[in-house]
């Protein structure tokens, strides 16, 4: 019996279309692969390329140059090792802090857990004020490497965080490993000082001033905070030494020489250091009137009243100044004098009635 089915020796009209679209969807894959690896090869030749032409300009001195092309080579292939560690180099040497730090950072990322590595993160971060990770890399550096010193770079940190208990734990541990460094006592001084602590901050601001006499805002420091102490004979050496070592003799340093000079019983220096401040502010109600008070307590009363009068001049409602006076007209005797001193002091009451309470009190005083 023959079959009622029959072979017929044409392909089918589908079979030709699928075998090119597989014969296609083949070479595609082939060209696709081909072609990464290709682009793959290009990045690589090209990072290679621009790194040793970074590499070339480095070695001729030409830095900058030299580092935009570790920045072109980094664009084809930015997890190289070599070329981030070039560009964090070149970034340092052009004082690009910022981005020096970065790149040490990603070396880390990238493997690098050098002592090294971990000490330019230190020292950048420190240079850059990143206390945190100052204290971050100063443990890895340590860790890395236990003979790295690293307890100024803690201690500082702690201050400029104003943690002065770490600061000061840190920072005189430090002083045994650097004892000449001068900046360490200050910093210990300075943390005393901002707790109020006089006491224990004075050895340590000599000191720092024993190691670098340059400093002469350590001195003027120093001398306020004798003041601070009522050390005033120590506070007028600090800060008279201050302005011989060139601190700026600005209408503050003035001041504070004056009241110095005033609380050591020197009047007349003290008064000259004041007057060198009206010269250039005149109108200074509250010098005008430390000058008067100077005079008036030194029994010099002429001068007193001279100096209130100046304080009128500028504020004509000025009670107490008026009241002051009469008080000095009185204290320099005589019916007319005392007469007149009672007239103004009853002048100024009528001002300001507070002031009738002085009055009342000196009545007591004298009774």
């Amino acid at each position: 019996m023959s079959s009622v089915f029959k072979s017929n020796p044409k392909k089918s009209p589908m079979i030709r279309p699928i075998f090119t679209i597989c014969f296609m969807l083949a070479m595609a894959t082939a060209w696709s692969q081909t072609s990464v690896t290709s682009i793959n090869l290009i990045s690589v030749d090209s990072a290679d390329f621009f790194l040793q032409k970074g590499l070339t300009e480095k070695q001729n001195g030409r830095r900058l140059e030299s580092l935009k092309n570790f920045e072109k080579a980094a664009k084809y292939d930015g997890n190289s090792k070599t070329i981030v560690a070039e560009l964090a180099s070149a970034y340092f040497d052009l004082r690009r802090y910022g981005q020096a730090r970065d790149m040490y950072k990603k070396l880390v990322e990238l493997g690098n857990q050098s002592a090294a590595n971990y000490k330019q993160l230190l020292q950048l971060s420190f240079q850059l004020k990143q206390n945190e990770d100052v204290l971050l890399y100063a443990d890895k550096l340590k860790a890395a490497d236990p003979s790295e010193k690293v307890l100024y770079y803690v201690g500082k940190a702690h201050y400029d965080m104003d943690n002065y208990g770490d600061a000061i734990k840190y920072l005189t541990m430090a002083a045994k490993e650097d004892p000449e460094k001068a900046e360490i006592p200050y910093m210990i001084g300075h943390s005393y000082a901002d707790m109020t602590n006089y006491k224990l901050a004075v050895p340590h601001f000599q000191k720092a001033i024993e190691l670098d006499p340059t400093k002469n805002y350590w001195m003027y420091e120093l001398g306020l905070i004798c003041y601070a102490m009522h050390d005033d004979k120590n506070a007028l050496k600090y800060i008279l030494m201050a302005g011989e070592k060139g601190y700026k003799k600005d209408n503050d340093y003035f001041e504070n020489l004056g009241i110095a000079y005033l609380n050591i019983g020197d009047l007349d220096q003290g008064v000259a250091m004041l007057n060198e401040i009206l010269k250039r502010k005149p109108s200074d109600l509250n010098i005008l009137n430390m000058v008067a008070e100077a005079y008036y307590y030194k029994g010099r009363f002429d001068q007193a009243i001279e100096y209130w009068d100046k304080v009128l001049e500028y504020d004509n409602t000025s009670a107490s100044s008026l009241y002051m006076i009469g008080m000095a007209y009185q204290k320099k005797g005589g019916k007319e004098n005392t007469e007149k001193g009672i007239r103004l002091c009853d002048k100024a009451i009528e001002m300001d009635p507070a002031l009738a309470s002085l009055k009342q009190k000196k009545m007591m005083m004298g009774m």
